[in-house]
């Protein structure tokens, strides 16, 4: 079944990935600060599905720790088929009053090494005539709801691009964005959810098998559940300053 690489994957949506990709056979390497907690999840997926379980610890944001990652995504001899770049958090505070070097940090996580990761597999992927890069975006991509939303614009539109530049070749690419999940996400940002009506809220596995459906759609954009997808077809067809005035309001209600 092959090699997935997924990042962020000792908690929420990267581990549903680890644990799905593992059920259908899949080999794996998680990639996440936490070594203790990706030991635990390697070894509960070698004992549940019998699968080879690597866990690769690493801070994304420390450029030489990343190039380790990259260096595993490109090894030839250990192929690696499916790569998830997952890994992500959020920031509370605004971008004016906020702290520069955590804006930095995201900067790092949810750009610089999806751009990075990517680029050590789309060549190997290409010579070999098949692999999949599965980015995870956000809705909040189509909005304007702090750097967070831009961070997230330029990993939909990178995998856009990249998707363009590898076609014909055997290798998809997929920009997944979903809307709001249950994990840890919101809590370790220490955001206020309680305004979310409770239809809004994904289920990390729910998504996490819909994204890999997608991926082997060959889709490029996906977007889990039928009112996500009318938000973000709402958001691309509005007047810009409708979609400001709305980021505007959930911004201030989460924090």
């Amino acid at each position: 079944m092959g090699t997935a690489l997924v990042t962020g994957a000792s908690a929420g949506l990267g581990r549903a990935f680890a644990i799905e990709l593992a059920a259908r056979g899949h080999d794996v390497v998680l990639v996440a600060r936490d070594e203790g907690r990706l030991q635990q999840i390697a070894d509960e997926l070698r004992r549940r599905h019998g699968v080879h379980a690597e866990a690769l610890g690493a801070d994304l944001a420390d450029r030489g720790q990343l190039q380790r990652v990259a260096d595993r995504v490109g090894d030839a001899a250990r192929p690696v088929d499916l790569v998830v770049n997952n890994a992500g958090f959020g920031i509370k505070a605004g971008f004016v009053n906020g702290d520069i070097a955590e804006e930095e940090r995201a900067l790092d996580v949810m750009v610089r090494a999806v751009m990075v990761l990517s680029h050590a597999a789309a060549e190997p992927m290409r010579r070999r005539g098949h692999g999949a890069i599965l980015n995870v975006s956000s809705v909040a991509s189509f909005a304007t709801v702090g750097t967070y939303s831009a961070d997230k614009a330029w990993t939909t539109v990178f995998s856009e691009g990249l998707s363009s530049d590898l076609a014909g070749s055997g290798v998809t690419v997929t920009a997944l964005c979903p809307g709001f999940i249950r994990t840890e996400f919101h809590d370790r940002a220490q955001m206020n959810m309680g305004w979310l009506p409770e239809g809004m809220w994904l289920d990390a596995h729910r998504v996490a098998l819909d994204a890999l459906h997608d991926v082997a759609a060959g889709h490029v954009v996906s977007v889990p559940s039928l009112q996500y997808r009318l938000l973000v077809g709402l958001a691309r067809s509005v007047p810009r300053p409708v979609v400001r005035r709305v980021s505007r309001r959930v911004s201030t209600v989460r924090r």
